[in-house]
């Protein structure tokens, strides 16, 4: 089976990405709901992408699930979706990591017009998300074997990203 982690910041379209690829009929898992993620003190783990979202709380991946996710066999594509302090130990086991971007002003415009997701409703977290394009998109980037601009219409983002899962592991840019 091959794995496919789709990153980057809030409002790159993660979550609206793996609607649309499960509604394609692939196996896609948006990590960012209490199923796959929970509220945690953060760690000094150095594999960390970013701070914490809070002094004292971050939102993290439940690894348990994350691993009993990432070692299942019942499909040939799994693409999952999220962004989180603790996901740089599961990195390995993506056949490949796509960095889902947009300019800062077009993710705080679909921050403030999402309804799917309240974070990004405080003008705290927007300014969090602006500060993060300078400080952990270069990290994720680091990590990202791909990278996507979202924006730009969501099929022809799907349509990258579906060659992307027909590419042989780590391929190019």
């Amino acid at each position: 089976m091959k794995r496919i982690l789709l990153t980057g910041l809030s409002g790159t379209g993660k979550s609206t990405l793996i609607a649309a690829l499960a509604a394609r009929g692939y196996r896609a898992v948006d990590a960012d709901c209490d199923a796959y993620s929970t509220w945690a003190e953060p760690t000094s783990d150095p594999s960390a992408v970013g701070p914490p979202v809070e002094v004292g709380r971050d939102w993290v991946w439940r690894e348990d699930r994350i691993q009993a996710l990432l070692s299942t066999e019942d499909t040939d594509v799994l693409f999952l979706g999220g962004c989180a302090e603790n996901m740089g130990r599961f990195l390995p086991q993506f056949d490949h990591v796509v960095l889902l971007r947009a300019p800062a002003a077009v993710l705080v415009e679909r921050l403030r017009t999402r309804t799917n997701n309240p974070y990004g409703k405080h003008p705290d977290e927007v300014a969090r998300v602006r500060g993060q394009v300078e400080t952990v998109e270069p990290l994720l980037r680091r990590a990202a074997g791909h990278e996507v601009d979202t924006n730009v219409p969501l099929a022809a983002v799907v349509a990258t990203v579906l060659r992307l899962a027909r590419a042989p592991r780590h391929g190019m840019r």
